[in-house]
């Protein structure tokens, strides 16, 4: 009940009224039945605004601990998760991703729609990383259809390490719903996991535009923080190079 209420009195037309989300291919999602909403990963504000442009309710999964907090504190974070369309992680046995994954199930043969991000977190740059196979096994597992989705913008609305950034209309593109039932029962190969999970990439890449790199998230963030420390220190040395020549001449 809170859900709809933040969706269609309280926040939600506040966001549209501020925003203007615009969207595309809303005809894809269906009017009812389980399906499974894969989106890249830009901002915090991906799970407001997606959900924002379509009818039906989208469930995430979060981490277990947002539900868990005491007093007046954790009453109101509970309350705005599973108002904002989030149920916690079932951690009964296992890890958080088998966790999810157990969830998720739950959610989706009770026929609701289940949004995830492939990429496993929010892109530090912009551009669309490799995705972990676990919408691949959610999917045949669940036996239901994976529609391909792009938020647009929200990284401008919402940059990665800040709340607020510069007034953008975001967008949301649904793509045409992905059937992968010709590999049922093979939810423990990896390679086909691997090669669903491509599939499914490949078409967020080309709804969202963005340039596409065959590394998961958090390998090409250290990567690139490597690179930065090593560019300073060249810089460093050039300009000390630079300052003994000055003092030697």
């Amino acid at each position: 009940m809170f859900y709809w209420f933040l969706k269609f009195l309280a926040l939600g037309p506040v966001l549209k009224l501020i925003f203007r989300p615009w969207a595309e291919g809303t005809e894809n999602v269906p009017r009812e039945g389980a399906v499974i909403l894969a989106s890249n990963h830009l901002s915090y504000s991906d799970w407001l605004f997606m959900p924002l442009v379509i009818p039906r309710r989208v469930t995430f999964v979060a981490k277990a601990e947002y539900f868990e907090g005491t007093g007046l504190k954790g009453f109101l974070q509970r309350q705005f998760f599973s108002g904002s369309g989030q149920v916690p992680i079932d951690r009964s046995s296992g890890s958080a991703a088998a966790g999810a994954i157990r969830t998720q199930l739950r959610l989706l043969a009770d026929g609701e729609v289940c949004g995830i991000y492939p990429e496993g977190t929010r892109s530090h740059d912009g551009k669309l990383y490799r995705g972990r196979t676990g919408v691949a096994r959610l999917a045949l597992e669940a036996k239901v259809p994976v529609i391909p989705v792009a938020v647009i913008n929200t990284d401008v609305v919402a940059p990665p390490g800040r709340i607020f950034g510069r007034y953008a209309r975001p967008g949301v593109r649904f793509g045409k719903p992905l059937d992968f039932s010709r590999y049922e029962g093979m939810q423990d190969d990896r390679y086909i996991l691997r090669a669903i999970t491509d599939e499914i990439l490949y078409e967020i890449m080309n709804l969202s535009g963005q340039e596409y790199v065959d590394l998961y998230a958090p390998d090409a963030k250290k990567r690139d923080k490597e690179l930065e420390r090593q560019a300073a220190k060249e810089r460093d040395k050039a300009e000390a190079d630079e300052v003994w020549e000055e003092i030697t001449e």
